[in-house]
């Protein structure tokens, strides 16, 4: 699990740890004990944050206009294809 600092409590770890996981939570600068990330895999989950925060521009996906799940889900189908299709196009 990759989370931020804010997330850096010991029970979170030790539930993580519980199911098998391992956490990839920096600690907060106040601890003695610093833990280690690996930077490429923290830089992996700031990926992945930034492509939700471009996902939250779609009017229809931040107010959720479809009810029902099924028509929800083509709805951020719909947009991530075009947050893809921005990204492909600008790089090409």
């Amino acid at each position: 699990m990759v989370a931020d600092r804010g997330y850096d409590t010991r029970a979170i770890l030790d539930l993580v740890a519980a199911h098998g996981g391992r956490g990839h939570i920096p600690t907060q600068w106040d601890r003695k004990v610093q833990r280690s990330v690996d930077p490429a895999i923290f830089r992996q989950r700031n990926l992945v944050e930034r492509f939700f925060n471009e996902l939250t521009h779609f009017r229809m996906i931040v107010t959720r206009y479809e009810k029902s799940a099924r028509n929800y889900l083509a709805a951020v189908l719909i947009a991530c294809s075009r947050l893809w299709l921005r990204h492909y196009e600008s790089a090409s």
